[in-house]
């Protein structure tokens, strides 16, 4: 379970590409003076769909990397989704241009932010009405930022790795499955933060959740609950989860589509948290080896499944 917590928290012009003998004409855009990002839009007769993909926790990038840690899964992913005739928009989290400005202050940041973000995301291309549809997806984290992102008007919601409920709920239940001996001190520790908006009473071993440069941000997340934002969705509703996921138990889906009994979902076999197939290996070794991969690329089922999801959709 440590290993767990620190991937979790290990965080907190025209350009035509060739790669792997493929093409992919793409175009780096500034949304806003927190937001860059680069988009994906394959040449068809018509207008395509746009799916704008929003990343999970920690410093991410618009691919999907840190510093220490790099496996392209968002890059791999907008260019399975571009071959399949949809347009992608991924973009860097704003902490990463803070820390590029040297202005990031851990104890300021807040889940809002990254909501707002989103939002703003989603106006922009809303706005510029080129594109068919308009879907927003979210992994880990960003599935939580995306369903509340998705209730501005988009034209479906895609929960990828995300959890089904709060994140302190999400962290007991995962606890109670990985690291039993830490459970009832990460709820007594959430439920003191909740209360009094801070709390020195935790384990070593959760000081990656509960460091104090932290908890105003945990405590801004913990107010959102994926169930509860779900069901202010009247669009489609794709919930996908691997079962070799490290991070966010596969539960986690089945308490989303619980919320939402008219969404799809799908367990996807061997798909662990970095979205990667982990097919012909039990050891979490191998799996945790797969977050700094950067060849290695996504699973395809997955990119089957958003496509079809789409295609039907649309």
């Amino acid at each position: 379970m440590k290993n767990s917590l620190l991937l979790l928290f290990l965080s907190l012009s025209v350009v035509v590409c060739a790669q792997n003998n493929s093409k992919f004409i793409q175009k780096d855009i500034s949304v806003s003076p927190f937001i860059d990002g680069t988009i994906l839009t394959p040449e068809t007769e018509t207008k395509s769909p746009l799916v704008i993909l929003i990343a999970d926790s920690g410093p991410t990038d618009r691919d999907g990397n840190q510093q220490m840690m790099t496996n392209n899964h968002l890059k791999f992913l907008a260019e399975g989704l571009y071959k399949e005739g949809i347009a992608t928009f991924r973009y860097d989290k704003r902490i990463i241009k803070q820390m590029k400005d040297r202005t990031i202050n851990e104890e300021s940041i807040r889940f809002d932010d990254f909501i707002k973000d989103a939002k703003d995301v989603v106006a922009y291309f809303k706005r510029s009405n080129a594109f068919s549809k308009v879907y927003v997806l979210g992994h880990g984290q960003g599935a939580t930022v995306g369903v509340i992102a998705a209730q501005e008007g988009v034209d479906g919601f895609m929960s990828i790795a995300g959890y089904g409920r709060s994140v302190d709920d999400a962290i007991v239940a995962q606890l109670s499955e990985d690291a039993p001996g830490l459970k009832d001190n990460a709820r007594n520790a959430f439920d003191e933060l909740e209360a009094n908006g801070s709390t020195q009473n935790y384990s070593q071993g959760l000081a990656s959740i509960f460091r104090p440069s932290l908890q105003s941000f945990i405590k801004s997340w913990m107010k959102y609950d994926p169930s509860v934002e779900v069901k202010k969705l009247d669009i489609p509703v794709l919930i996908v989860v691997g079962d070799r996921d490290l991070q966010v138990l596969a539960s986690e889906g089945e308490v989303l589509k619980n919320a939402k009994p008219d969404a799809t979902f799908v367990l996807i076999k061997n798909m662990n948290h970095p979205l990667k197939e982990m097919k012909g290996t039990d050891d979490n070794l191998v799996n945790q080896k797969s977050y700094n991969e950067p060849r290695r690329p996504v699973i395809p089922e997955l990119i089957e499944t958003i496509a079809s999801f789409i295609n039907n959709n649309h």
